[in-house]
């Protein structure tokens, strides 16, 4: 995620072991993600997996992600949305389609 920008929220689990030079005790911190961030990155990895993106609709739906976090993504500037008109059957049909940004293939990375 973007430094200054990166969802809050990761849990820190601590260790002590000796540190070989000083017999002194070391704290090592691992950080790990929450659900929040987690799943964000989920949908971000699923954007970048196909280069037409995906549709609100679908990331909703079949992927079970919140429309606030579909809303929250575009905010940040790690996806555009783009409304289409597509088929379906004899009628035209509205959609949303989502694409991954430069900032989120880097999000991705981090």
């Amino acid at each position: 995620m973007q430094r200054g920008s990166a969802p809050t929220g990761g849990c820190l689990t601590e260790s002590k072991q000796a540190a070989s030079d000083t017999g002194r005790m070391t704290i090592i911190r691992k950080r790990r993600l929450s659900p929040q961030p987690r799943r964000t990155l989920e949908m971000l990895r699923l954007l970048a997996s196909n280069p037409h993106g995906a549709t609100e609709a679908s990331l909703v739906r079949v992927h079970g992600f919140d429309r606030d976090m579909v809303a929250g993504i575009v905010h940040a500037g790690f996806a555009t949305a783009e409304r289409e008109t597509m088929n379906a059957g004899a009628k035209p049909v509205e959609a949303v389609r989502l694409r991954i940004t430069l900032s989120g293939q880097n999000a991705i990375e981090e």
